[in-house]
């Protein structure tokens, strides 16, 4: 009988190629070496020189130790933790919440990052004629020679763009978000008033995300659609969940309250689809009328009691230390019109979404599965 011989090192190479959207041969080309040999390392029988680890590991953005290990040790180790001290004078923060860290003479803090912006917004200039949407009107420059041209304008919900523009913003690229929801973007994409327009908006059906309306809203191959990242949706509640809602079923209760997105939300739509397979009349949910513009906004009045539930993200539960209820897992696409597909910047927001540290942070947040970030839907 063959003695079977164990692998000569533990190889999470295959796992951390496929999370960062690389083909064998595309990682192969890029590092140097033949394809055959990434297979190799990926099987453990072949153990890289020092040169290719260290080339693999650059690529990928991610440690030697996160690519290979010894037998018997972990390939892929956690995150180290470490000791913190809460910064006192807020509420602590819930366990999976997001922090920052900043060590003040030898102590570490960690302190809960606002996730509403209590700042003045950046600007530019200030508007001084008559303010009608859609139409000119006279604004003051604060800086009269500047032609804006290194900007992207992105019309969206996701508040993961905020992660991206802080990583195009290295290439010197600046991302200028536009909160919009999935109609309103495509929209206004559709107009000619911005580069990109987020969307998550699922054909009842097919069951497929974005594509089948953006067919039906542009002439063929005037629009191509990235994927930015599958995120999943569903009901945010109060921290311990004490209306004990469990289901959309829940939300027909006289004692609970939802704060609701406007008409042409992605999460508008699948809310109104649950309720009409459920059979519940939308009149006899209470809020059903009261708007939020936005996962965050929505996310917000249910952390401060004004409502009891919303439907958004999970990623915005985790932020606002909610409870969530999954119902959905969808892709939310970037849709960016053909003729605009060479201008520098818009090649470096697409070649952001497939660098590993982009990824690596987005997917940090939680609810956000990034393998096909970057990839090509239309």
């Amino acid at each position: 009988m063959k003695k079977t011989v164990p692998p000569e090192i533990a190889s999470n190479l295959a796992a951390l190629r496929h999370k960062r959207g690389f083909s064998a041969a595309g990682l192969a080309k890029t590092v140097g070496i033949s394809r055959q040999t990434i297979y190799a390392m990926e099987a453990g029988s072949y153990v890289p020189n020092t040169a290719v680890a260290l080339r693999l590991a650059r690529t990928l953005e991610v440690s030697v130790e996160e690519l290979f290990a010894l037998p018997g040790e972990s390939a892929a180790p956690e995150l180290p933790s470490r000791q913190a001290v809460l910064l006192p004078g807020s509420d602590p923060p819930q366990p999976g919440q997001p922090v920052q860290l900043c060590r003040v003479d030898k102590v570490l803090i960690a302190t809960s990052p606002s996730p509403v912006p209590w700042y003045l917004p950046a600007s530019d200039a200030i508007v001084t004629g008559e303010p009608v949407a859609g139409r000119r009107t006279k604004v003051r420059a604060y800086y009269p020679d500047a032609e804006f041209r290194n900007r992207v304008l992105v019309a969206g919900c996701d508040p993961g763009i905020s992660v991206l523009a802080r990583h195009v913003l290295l290439a010197g690229v600046e991302l200028v978000p536009a909160l919009r929801n999935s109609s309103q973007a495509l929209l206004l994409l559709k107009q000619g008033r911005v580069h990109i327009a987020g969307t998550h908006l699922r054909d009842e059906v097919t069951g497929e995300s974005n594509i089948p309306e953006i067919a039906r809203l542009f002439p063929k191959k005037a629009v191509a659609v990235f994927s930015f990242a599958v995120w999943e949706e569903g009901i945010l509640t109060a921290w311990g969940n004490p209306k004990g809602i469990r289901g959309i079923e829940d939300l027909g209760r006289k004692d609970v309250s939802i704060v609701n997105r406007e008409p042409g939300a992605g999460s508008r739509f699948l809310l109104d689809s649950h309720l009409q397979r459920l059979k519940i009349d939308a009149r006899s949910v209470s809020g059903y009328r009261r708007l939020a513009p936005g996962h965050l906004p929505a996310a917000w009045q249910v952390r401060t009691g004004a409502a009891d539930c919303c439907i958004a993200t999970r990623a915005a539960a985790r932020l606002f230390g909610l409870g969530f209820i999954p119902l959905v897992s969808e892709r939310y696409d970037l849709a960016i019109r053909r003729r605009h597909l060479d201008l520098p910047a818009i090649q470096v927001v697409l070649d952001t979404l497939n660098r590993a540290s982009f990824r690596r942070e987005l997917e940090s947040i939680g609810g956000y599965d990034t393998r096909a970030a970057g990839q090509q839907m239309l």
